[in-house]
C-alpha cells in the first residue's frame, strides 16, 4: 500500500476521478465568458495565458479575474471567491491595500521611473534596517533578481580571500525564483539539474551543491569541503510543500557557517508570514544577507536584499578592485519612483504589528479547524504552519526533508479535485500545494466558509466512494 493510499482511508481513486469530472462540468457551466475568452486568447497566447504556469491551476479553462479587492476575487462571469492564495504571498496583506491605492492615485502623475532615487528610498531603507536588523539595503524588481545579486556579491567577496570558494549550497526541493544555480535536486546522493528545465545546457552541479534540509551531518560535510561560498535558504522550505526546521537546526546551521567562513543568505519571501520581522526576527537568526520579495510593494514588482556592515565593507573592497563595466546586476525599472512610494506605504501602514496581531491568531484558528475536520472524517492528514501561512498534507506527519515532501507528489489527483471543488464553492487556495494565507482582511467567517466548503467536498468524496447499490 502506498503512503497516499494509506492516507486516503475509505476514499477511492474512482471517487476522486468522479469528483473531478463532476466539478469540471460545473466549473465550465458557470463560466461561459472565461470559456469564450480562453478560445480567443489562444490565438496569440500559448495556452491562452500570458505566463505558461497560469495553466497549472488544474481548471478546465483559465479562471479569468475581473477584480481583486481585500480577499475577494471576482471573475469575469461574476463569480466571487474568498481568496486564501493571495497571489501565493504577493498579496498576503490583501489585494490593493488602501495606502497603496492612495499612492497610485496621488502620485501616478509625478513620474513612474527616472533611473534616479526619490526621497522615499532613504525612508524605506531605514524602515527595513529597523525591522530586520541589517543596516544596508538594495532594491530589485523581483526576489529572483535579489537572489542573483547576492550570489554575485558573495562570490566576488570570496575572491578577496579564498578563490577556491565558488559554489552555492542549497537544500533539496528549494525554490528561490528562477536563479539557475538553485534549479537542482538530489538524485541518488548526487546534485543534478532539476527535471523539466527548459533550454538548460549547463551542468548546474558545477556551481551548486544540494543537501537535504534538517540533515546536520550533510550540512557539516558540505561546508567542510572548502568550496562553499554561501548557503542560500528559506528558513522554512515552502515550494515543495512546507518543511519545518527541527528544533535547534538553525542555531546549528549558523554556527557551522561561521565555523567554515561561509556566508548565510536567508530568503524570507514566503516566511514573512512568520511575524513583523519575518522568520529571521521572530527566531533571532543572524544572516549575512536577507531577501524579501512578493508582498513588499503590495503586489507591484519589487524586492529588496539587505546585508551586514561586514558584507558592505567587503563589497567596497570589491568595487575598489573591479574593472569598469556592467556589474551583471540591476534592471532599468528596479527601484523606480512609484514602486518605492508603494513600498514605503506597505512598510509603514500595512505590514504592521497590528496586522500580524490579527493574522496570527486567525491562522491558528484555521489550523485547529482543519485538524478537527480531518479528525471527524478519520483522515490521517497533518498541518504545517508558519505564522499566517498554513498548509494541509495528505500524510499523518509533516515532511522533514525536501525528498520526503517531493515523494508525496502522488497526491496530485486528489489535490486537483479538491481545489476545483473548492473553487466551485467560492474558495480559492494555492493550487500547487494546499496552502492558505490569512490576511489582515480575513475574518473568522471566511475561515468558517473554507472549512465548511472542504467539509462538503470530503462528504461528497466519501459518498462517491461507497459501492453502487
Amino acid at each position: 500500500m502506498t503512503q497516499l493510499a494509506a492516507a486516503l482511508g475509505t476514499i477511492s481513486p474512482k471517487a476522486i476521478a468522479a469528483l473531478h469530472q463532476q466539478e469540471a462540468e460545473a466549473f465550465l457551466a458557470r463560466r461561459p465568458q472565461s470559456c469564450a475568452l480562453f478560445e480567443q486568447a489562444q490565438a496569440h497566447l500559448p495556452g491562452g495565458v500570458p505566463m505558461h504556469w497560469m495553466r497549472d491551476w488544474g481548471t478546465p479553462v483559465p479562471l479569468v479575474i475581473d477584480s481583486a479587492r481585500g480577499i475577494t476575487l471576482t471573475d469575469i462571469d461574476g463569480n466571487h471567491y474568498r481568496d486564501f492564495c493571495l497571489g501565493d504571498t504577493g498579496a498576503m496583506f490583501g489585494h490593493s491595500p488602501a495606502p497603496v491605492q492612495r499612492v497610485l492615485r496621488d502620485h501616478a502623475g509625478d513620474g513612474l521611473t527616472a533611473m534616479l532615487p526619490g526621497a522615499d528610498a532613504a525612508v524605506v531603507a531605514a524602515h527595513l534596517a529597523e525591522r530586520f536588523g541589517l543596516p544596508y539595503w538594495q532594491v530589485t524588481a523581483t526576489a529572483t533578481d535579489a537572489n542573483r545579486a547576492l550570489l554575485r556579491w558573495a562570490r566576488a567577496i570570496a575572491t578577496l580571500t579564498d578563490a577556491k570558494k565558488d559554489k552555492v549550497l542549497v537544500f533539496n526541493g528549494c525554490y528561490h525564483g528562477t536563479v539557475e544555480e538553485t534549479m537542482v535536486q538530489l538524485h541518488d546522493g548526487r546534485t543534478v539539474n532539476r527535471p523539466g528545465l527548459i533550454g538548460q545546457i549547463f551542468n548546474l552541479s558545477d556551481s551548486t551543491v544540494a543537501i537535504e534540509f534538517n540533515d546536520r551531518a550533510a550540512l557539516s560535510a558540505a561546508l567542510a569541503r572548502g568550496d562553499i561560498v554561501v548557503l542560500l535558504a528559506e528558513p522554512v522550505m515552502t515550494n515543495c510543500g512546507m518543511v519545518l526546521p527541527d528544533e535547534g537546526y538553525w542555531a546549528f546551521a549558523q554556527a557551522e557557517c561561521k565555523k567554515y567562513g561561509v556566508l548565510l543568505a536567508i530568503d524570507e519571501t514566503h516566511c514573512i508570514s512568520s511575524g513583523w520581522a519575518g522568520y529571521t526576527g521572530t527566531h533571532q537568526l543572524q544572516p549575512d544577507f536577507l531577501v524579501l520579495g512578493k508582498p513588499i510593494a503590495g503586489g507591484l514588482c519589487a524586492a529588496v536584499y539587505g546585508f551586514t556592515a561586514e558584507v558592505f565593507a567587503a563589497m567596497n573592497r570589491v568595487r575598489d578592485q573591479r574593472e569598469p563595466g556592467h556589474s551583471g546586476m540591476g534592471t532599468t525599472l528596479a527601484a523606480n519612483l512609484l514602486t518605492l512610494r508603494a513600498m514605503r506605504a506597505m512598510l509603514s501602514d500595512v505590514m504592521s504589528h497590528e496586522a500580524y496581531a490579527h493574522m496570527l491568531p486567525l491562522a491558528e484558528y484555521l489550523a485547529d479547524g482543519l485538524r478537527a475536520l480531518f479528525g471527524r472524517h478519520q483522515l490521517p492528514w497533518s498541518i504545517a504552519q508558519v505564522g499566517a501561512r498554513c498548509e494541509w498534507i495528505f500524510a499523518p506527519t509533516v515532511p522533514r526533508t525536501g525528498a520526503e515532501a517531493l515523494a508525496r507528489e502522488d497526491d496530485h489527483d486528489l489535490g486537483a479535485a479538491l481545489h476545483l471543488a473548492l473553487l466551485n464553492r467560492g474558495v480559492l487556495v494555492t493550487p500547487f500545494h494546499h496552502m492558505c494565507l490569512v490576511s489582515p482582511q480575513t475574518q473568522r467567517a471566511d475561515i468558517d466558509a473554507l472549512l465548511n466548503a472542504l467539509d462538503d467536498c470530503l462528504l461528497l468524496l466519501k459518498h462517491l466512494s461507497q459501492p453502487a447499490g
